[in-house]
């Protein structure tokens, strides 16, 4: 412990001891409980994104307004993905993350009582995404840093596994629930238990114990923080490279419920349980991934291109699927392989920044996901609207790959330049107080 009380790298608490298994990170209570949590959100997040992308087809009959009502609750991260780094490393992180909850909960209850009185349109969910986009941009970094706050540097890659394996096992149960509660009396239902289930964690956020947590004293407002970030992210090929491949894939990958959608629709014709299935099984090999990433206690650069090279080739194989089972198969992989790049992107990039800017290169993350996500939802809907969804599933795979294999030859420049290894975190990863403009990420690496 240092002298100001701040937890440092080599002084954890008892509880945040690591501990090497498949479910170490649970060991912390803190965590636990926030894990719990999630799972119940998350069955109400997956449901509301299935009733959503229904609703919002069914209203306007066209595949690009889907796309559109996705790009929407994504563009907030590209205008105010910064910002909510800032607030990050200013503010208490718990704080930040109750706000979230709170906020996803208010505006999903308005949606879902706009749906049930049979008055809702096309124009007001895509404004309430909107909505949810905006609170998600200021609170997305906060709620990516606090589990570094939580657990600690020693079990921070399988704590991201573990959340990740949460979200996914909702999302065996959300979209199964979503389907069929479209299907016996429609989408408003789904909204209703959204947000319900949102509500869990800010109950969970008040039972945290604060002196339990790795936490940061808040950052001092100080000129040259954000253009200290951005050095700071350029000058580690661990941090360039993993957001680089990550929005990349995030126009795809992001977007895949836009597709699956109208696969389910006009290519298979199996209706909202078809998508339901197609959702499901997604969510399987995201599983599938999660648990083979929790099992890993680190990664190399390599390994990143690897999975973006397998899931480049799976989506492109989709294209040319004959019939629904054998596009079951592949979403598998890609859920698997998706899975697998995320959580390893994610957990690289929080090793590599120190926790003073975490909030900030979170927030830069969070942008090339978004934004990703918002750029590729039209750009989808468009391709499935006016020419095939194959069409857009091929070209999930060739402008990624393409990008891929670019990537993959700078970092083998770069590996025979530094002799390569494994991303390790730096050691000022818990200083004792927020540098001063930059002072500490301009130091030699």
């Amino acid at each position: 412990m240092d002298p100001m009380g701040a937890p440092t790298e080599t002084s954890f608490p008892s509880a945040l001891t690591p501990r090497r298994s498949t479910f170490g990170s649970l060991g912390v209570r803190n965590f636990r409980l926030m894990a719990a949590s999630q799972l119940l959100s998350n069955t109400g997040w997956w449901m509301q994104i299935t009733a959503q992308s229904w609703l919002v087809l069914n209203l306007t009959g066209s595949p690009a307004a889907v796309g559109l009502t996705a790009a929407l609750a994504y563009l907030p991260s590209l205008m105010l993905g910064m910002a909510g780094g800032m607030l990050a490393d200013r503010y208490p992180k718990r704080w930040l993350v109750l706000a979230n909850y709170a906020g996803w909960a208010s505006l999903t209850a308005l949606l879902a009582g706009l749906t049930l009185s049979h008055i809702v349109q096309a124009w007001m969910v895509q404004l309430i995404a909107a909505g949810l986009g905006t609170v998600t941009a200021l609170c997305w970094p906060a709620q990516q840093a606090f589990v570094g706050e939580m657990v600690g540097p020693g079990q921070l890659r399988n704590a991201i596994s573990i959340m990740s394996s949460v979200v996914q096992l909702a999302g065996l149960v959300g979209p199964a629930l979503g389907g069929l509660l479209i299907s016996a009396r429609g989408p408003g239902e789904s909204f209703l238990i959204a947000a319900i289930g949102y509500t869990v964690p800010v109950v969970a956020v008040t039972q945290i114990r604060a002196r339990e947590l790795l936490a940061l004293p808040p950052g001092r407002p100080e000129r040259g923080q954000l253009r200290a970030a951005l050095r700071y992210a350029a000058s580690r090929p661990d941090v360039l490279w993993p957001i680089t491949l990550v929005g990349l894939f995030a126009m795809f990958t992001g977007n895949l419920p836009v597709t699956l959608a109208v696969y389910a629709n006009s290519v298979f014709g199996s209706g909202p349980g078809g998508y339901g299935l197609l959702s499901a099984t997604v969510a399987v090999g995201s599983v599938i991934g999660a648990l083979i990433s929790a099992r890993q206690h680190q990664t190399r650069l390599r390994t990143l291109v690897l999975y973006a090279a397998l899931l480049s080739v799976l989506f492109a194989l989709s294209a040319a699927a004959p019939q629904q089972l054998t596009f079951c198969a592949l979403m598998l992989g890609v859920g698997a392989s998706g899975l697998l790049l995320q959580t390893s992107a994610n957990s690289v990039v929080q090793l590599a920044a120190p926790a003073a800017i975490r909030g900030r290169i979170m927030s830069l993350y969070a942008i090339a996901w978004f934004g990703g996500i918002a750029i590729g939802g039209p750009l989808l809907g468009y391709i499935d609207q006016y020419a095939v969804p194959q069409a857009g599933m091929l070209l999930a795979g060739m402008l990624p790959g393409m990008a891929t294999l670019l990537i993959a030859a700078r970092l083998t420049i770069h590996s025979r330049n530094s002799g390569g290894g494994a991303v390790t975190p730096p050691v000022a990863a818990f200083p004792a107080q927020s540098p001063g403009r930059g002072d500490l990420l301009r130091q030699p690496k």
